[in-house]
């Protein structure tokens, strides 16, 4: 079932809390925060993150009267948001979202993949990163590279280079005849074509953005 999400003026008060999380302000793209609350709203962090930047500018009366309200209060914005998410939280929930749509696109990327539950889509783009950076020599437990990418998804290191040896098949640079029956190939063959119409500079910019959903894990 496929639903695209509407903005509620009861999230500004879930959107605030997060923006006075210490450190207050608008928060990094895929901050942890941005992410997890992205996936409760089943909004984008794109989309959360440019309406942040409308609190940060107190753009519109309907935000400067929150803001007067809970700014100064973080207990009274607690309760009201606890209390919100009871209500979401009421009874069925797909008759909550009634008639609003729903698009399962981003949330899949920070879910375990049903083939591999060791990885999400957001890790593999983070090795696909790194394979543009190695050669298959250097694709080993012991490289710098790998080893410090595990460190940050919390995998190991041979896990890491499970992943890389499956992008070399995927690579049709390296003409590899070879078959594998991992349960990698076929997720990997999907980043690997979602990531083809970019450069692999594109492809680090794009991973040094998501490497925040981890750095800022609590």
């Amino acid at each position: 079932m496929t639903r695209n999400s509407v903005w509620h003026d009861d999230n500004w008060l879930l959107l605030m809390q997060a923006y006075l999380e210490e450190p207050v302000g608008v928060k990094p793209l895929y901050s942890r925060t941005m992410v997890n609350l992205s996936l409760e709203l089943h909004i984008p962090p794109q989309s959360l993150q440019n309406r942040m930047k409308q609190i940060a500018r107190l753009s519109t009366p309907r935000i400067e009267r929150i803001w007067r309200t809970y700014s100064a209060d973080p207990k009274r914005l607690a309760r009201a948001v606890r209390l919100l998410r009871e209500m979401k939280g009421f009874g069925d929930a797909d008759a909550f979202y009634d008639g609003v749509e729903l698009q399962e696109t981003f949330e899949r990327d920070f879910r375990p993949l049903p083939a591999d539950e060791r990885f999400t889509p957001v890790m593999l783009c983070l090795i696909l990163d790194i394979y543009f950076q190695l050669t298959p020599s250097t694709m080993t437990p012991k490289t710098p590279e790998v080893a410090e990418l595990a460190r940050l998804i919390r995998r190991k290191p041979s896990e890491v280079t499970e992943v890389l040896e499956v992008y070399q098949i995927c690579d049709p640079y390296l003409e590899r005849s070879d078959v594998t029956l991992s349960p990698l190939l076929l997720p990997c063959q999907q980043m690997w074509q979602r990531m083809s119409d970019k450069e692999p500079q594109d492809i680090h910019a794009l991973a040094e953005e998501l490497k925040e959903y981890y750095r800022s894990d609590k």
